[in-house]
């Protein structure tokens, strides 16, 4: 009987470490393979012909160079646009008309804006700006409430990409410190682009009324 017990007593204790070693190694196991599964897919290169940096108030220039030579399609997403009625001069003012200025000689404009539930200062501006772009002929979507479109991307003609951390507010175009980069590629535009299609289905003409956009 004493027999009995102590091989009991040391399975037992086999038992233990035995649990205490799949309990360390579950770490192990869940990086390499549960964690995985829950990520998106990898990312890829994508070849790029020229990539520069923009920084702080570069950035007007080289936005309003972009949409000024652009020849086909302009695609904007911003989080945040806006229009300052009081001093029609300011660097956001300027480039929203370069924007409608596109439309009216040929080029296809689309932009998607922000906007939440309530009156925030980034729905307030986005709304007016936006109904301002319509009035000018410029296609304008806002994204569904239950998303936040926090994107700052231009493509022009479906190579040159202008990405990175700026809106189109004063505070931004002329006093943050904002990082973007201008990049010429086809392959990288195109990915971009459908990128833009597929959030633009997803939103609405309307900025209070979130249905999606019918193909």
């Amino acid at each position: 009987m004493i027999g009995d017990w102590r091989g009991e007593k040391k399975m037992g204790k086999r038992n233990r470490v035995l649990l205490k070693d799949m309990f360390m190694l579950f770490p192990v196991l869940f990086v390499f393979f549960l964690l995985p599964a829950f990520h998106t897919p990898p990312s890829f290169a994508l070849p790029a012909e020229d990539i520069k940096l923009v920084t702080d108030t570069q950035y007007f220039e080289v936005a309003k160079r972009m949409i000024q030579e652009a020849k086909s399609s302009i695609r904007v997403m911003m989080f945040e646009m806006g229009y300052y009625e009081k001093h029609p001069n300011t660097p956001s003012n300027l480039l929203i008309r370069e924007l409608v200025s596109a439309k009216k000689r040929g080029v296809k404009v689309e932009v998607i804006l922000e906007v939440r539930e309530g009156d925030d200062r980034t729905t307030k501006r986005n709304r007016q700006t936006g109904k301002m772009l319509s009035e000018g002929g410029v296609e304008v979507v806002y994204d569904p409430l239950s998303k936040t479109m926090h994107a700052k991307l231009m493509v022009a003609d479906g190579e040159l990409i202008l990405l990175g951390s700026t809106n189109w507010v004063f505070s931004s175009l002329t006093n943050n410190n904002e990082v973007s980069v201008l990049i010429r590629s086809k392959e990288m535009a195109r990915e971009l682009v459908d990128y833009f299609n597929r959030v633009k289905a997803t939103g609405s003409k309307n900025s209070k009324f979130q249905a999606p956009i019918s193909k």
